[in-house]
């Protein structure tokens, strides 16, 4: 046990399975102390066949929480066991019916005895505990159907890796990432066009000159994000929301969404009460993050590009 002692939370799936195979060997040797010849995997299809009720893999698959495959497996294997027998539904002759043998009915009586001392010694066992680990597996189960532990690292590491990145205003050394880095998008998706040259080979006269901003995102001090507002000359809409690119290399670390906030977060400061952008729908992963940080779909307006199938619009007020 030093490992787990040293390793900590780390071993959770190692030390699970640990106990595991310790359990599954006492209960094969259980099962032979009581003379019922079954293995312990095939006890959950056992157990709800017991009930009496025929019933088919895709039910039972269902009931136990297994794969099909592999509730498949183990009938084969009862079956040659003499424990199961398989019948063609009535109704439906494309389903095969599972049901208990008269072998498999017999057990169903004989195993009652090992059900009681079995129980017995849970509950003797949980009363020397301090903690209650049928109630813990329980909440585990609950809290890992509601989010899998991948998806609770996952957002683990994109926390710890967000907090390498910085937003900054652009200055003129950041003018060829912030071409490369939009050029790069814009190329394997569409063609470059007018307004993308006019923006991206002169960011300092076309969006700054213009009363617009730009923010680039650094990622361990490397412009890895570039976002910008560009000031419109509209009744409605105060900036436009454009050229926001993240490098390919660091997407997955919120870098994303740590800039469409900050960008967000300076319309407001500069007095904007509504923001506008334009997109495609092929970008999913950019039209999901504009949906999180809050834009509704509109439509109706004129648009200098080719590539443009959805216009979007957040009021700030």
């Amino acid at each position: 046990m030093e490992f787990f002692n040293e390793a900590g939370k780390l071993a959770v799936g190692s030390r699970l399975r640990m106990l595991t195979e310790k359990v599954t060997e006492d209960a094969a040797q259980i099962y032979k102390l009581y003379e019922i010849d079954m293995q312990p995997k095939w006890f959950p299809v056992f157990y709800v066949l017991s009930g009496g009720k025929a019933k088919t893999i895709t039910s039972i698959a269902k009931e136990i929480g297994h794969s099909h495959p592999s509730v498949s497996k183990i009938i084969g294997e009862m079956s040659g066991a003499g424990l199961v027998s398989e019948e063609k539904d009535i109704t439906d002759g494309r389903r095969n019916m599972v049901s208990l043998s008269a072998k498999g009915k017999e057990i169903t009586e004989k195993i009652q005895f090992q059900y009681t001392d079995l129980n017995r010694a849970i509950e003797e066992l949980t009363g020397q505990t301090r903690n209650n680990l049928w109630e813990a597996l329980g909440e585990w189960e609950f809290l890992l159907e509601q989010k899998s532990l991948l998806r609770r690292v996952l957002e683990q590491k994109k926390e710890r890796e967000s907090g390498k990145v910085t937003i900054i205003d652009y200055q003129p050394e950041y003018q060829q990432a912030f071409r490369d880095l939009n050029a790069q998008w814009i190329s394997q998706w569409f063609k470059m066009e007018e307004a993308d040259y006019r923006a991206l080979d002169n960011p300092e006269g076309y969006i700054l000159g213009n009363g617009g901003h730009i923010l680039v995102a650094l990622y361990e001090g490397k412009p890895v994000g570039v976002c910008a507002l560009i000031k419109m000359n509209d009744d409605e809409y105060d900036f436009e929301l454009a050229k926001m690119a993240v490098s390919p290399a660091v997407q997955g670390k919120s870098i994303g969404w740590l800039l469409g906030n900050a960008i967000i977060e300076k319309a407001k400061s500069l007095g904007a009460r509504k923001i506008y952008l334009e997109s495609n729908t092929i970008l999913k992963p950019a039209i999901n993050l504009y949906h999180k940080l809050g834009f509704q779909k509109v439509a109706g307006r004129s648009t200098p590009y080719e590539r443009c199938n959805i216009q979007m619009e957040l009021a700030l007020e």
